[in-house]
């Protein structure tokens, strides 16, 4: 099983060591997550300092920015880590849309797949010289000149994985991209009843795992970690695009009364309504010795990566054997089939 970490995100300075020393340590890929500062920038410092693990956002937002505009940016990190890229999409859900980004939402589950095609018509412009024509639902794309084309890079094309949590987002994710990006509320049931309808070859559509995985050295440090689980779980459980998962194990009053709570801005209150028994239902967790069989027994067969984050300044010694542990569960990804 091949596991990702993530990068700083803060200062820019820290984001090559660390991705070097992640190299070191023997881990398949960093990544970013669009929250507070910029999704994309950590990773071009990440490019420049590693040679080998690959480099994604995890998520960025897709809907804000312009097709062309994502395009120029996946182009730029290909190309300057040497084909290590991949770009990972999310919808965001409406509020956030309209309310935050301003701009208007409509169903996101075919606006994504018009998206992700629309990135490939625009990289195909660029690499072979085909003339920039595309015609969706959401993108119409007829312009490219010579002087707001990058040169050919001579690299495969970027991989594109999205963050799904509902059926019709796996179906877009199982139709045009090469991998999928599973919700951290999401269950190992969830996974089996829902994910595996999509019809792909596994071989080359990567499935990165879902779910909290929680360990340290003992278990004070365990128990502390579910408590950061806790949280997450209370925050993302208020939202009702979750719902689905929720109603999967019986957890709709729940969320219900989650989501009652952030609207009156009960933030602080929410954890403790999640019990340990809830927590459990989408963390895997135990001490460094015991994490690698407790992955194995929710993952192994379903998902090919999971994240995995080390408090700073664990021994290097100590994440490289931990994650050859992990590397030993079998996975059925085997690579991206992104040529041209």
């Amino acid at each position: 099983m091949r596991v990702f970490t993530m990068l700083p995100l803060r200062h820019w300075r820290e984001a090559g060591p660390a991705a070097a020393a992640a190299e070191a340590a023997g881990f398949d890929a960093v990544m970013t997550v669009e929250l507070g500062h910029d999704v994309f920038a950590p990773l071009a410092f990440a490019a420049l300092a590693t040679h080998r693990i690959e480099l994604t956002p995890s998520i960025a937002v897709a809907f804000p920015r312009s097709p062309t505009i994502t395009a120029s940016q996946a182009w730029d990190l290909q190309a300057n880590s040497h084909g290590r890229f991949v770009l990972g999409l999310g919808s965001q859900v409406k509020g956030h849309n309209e309310r935050r980004f301003g701009i208007a939402w409509s169903p996101p589950a075919p606006r994504l797949k018009d998206y992700v095609r629309a990135l490939r018509a625009i990289w195909r412009c660029w690499e072979t010289g085909e003339k920039l024509d595309y015609q969706g639902a959401h993108y119409k794309l007829t312009l490219m000149t010579p002087d707001f084309s990058p040169e050919p890079t001579g690299l495969p094309m970027v991989p594109v994985t999205i963050a799904a949590v509902g059926e019709a987002m796996l179906r877009v994710a199982g139709e045009v991209c090469d991998g999928v990006r599973l919700h951290p509320l999401c269950s190992c049931r969830y996974v089996e009843e829902v994910m595996r309808r999509s019809g792909r070859c596994r071989a080359n559509f990567d499935v990165f795992g879902g779910e909290f995985v929680v360990t340290g050295p003992d278990a004070k440090t365990v128990a502390e970690g579910l408590d950061e689980a806790r949280k997450r779980i209370a925050f993302y459980a208020s939202t009702r695009s979750y719902a689905p998962i929720l109603a999967l194990h019986g957890l709709e009053e729940l969320g219900a009364k989650l989501h009652a709570m952030s609207v009156r801005g009960r933030w602080h209150e929410m954890p403790p309504e999640v019990s340990d028994d809830v927590v459990l239902i989408f963390a895997a967790c135990g001490t460094y010795g015991a994490i690698a069989p407790a992955i194995e027994a929710r993952y192994g067969g379903l998902a090919d990566a999971i994240e995995l984050n080390f408090p700073a300044g664990s021994p290097a010694g100590l994440q490289r054997e931990l994650l050859t542990d992990i590397h030993r569960i079998p996975h059925r990804f085997e690579g991206f089939d992104t040529r041209w």
